[in-house]
């Protein structure tokens, strides 16, 4: 029983992509003006008033 199969092997090269980093870097960003939005909105409308 002598068979010979044909067997493709796909090979996948690990690539820093650039448009990775910027989806990061844009949702890392709109984390922090969320935050700093909100530490701005408590200083100015919540602790004045207590």
């Amino acid at each position: 029983m002598d068979e010979h199969r044909n067997v493709e092997v796909e090979r996948t090269v690990k690539k820093e992509d650039s448009s990775k980093v910027g989806v990061a870097f844009i949702k890392y960003g709109a984390y922090l003006i969320i935050f700093f939005g909100i530490i701005w909105f408590l200083i100015n409308y919540v602790l004045p008033n207590l």
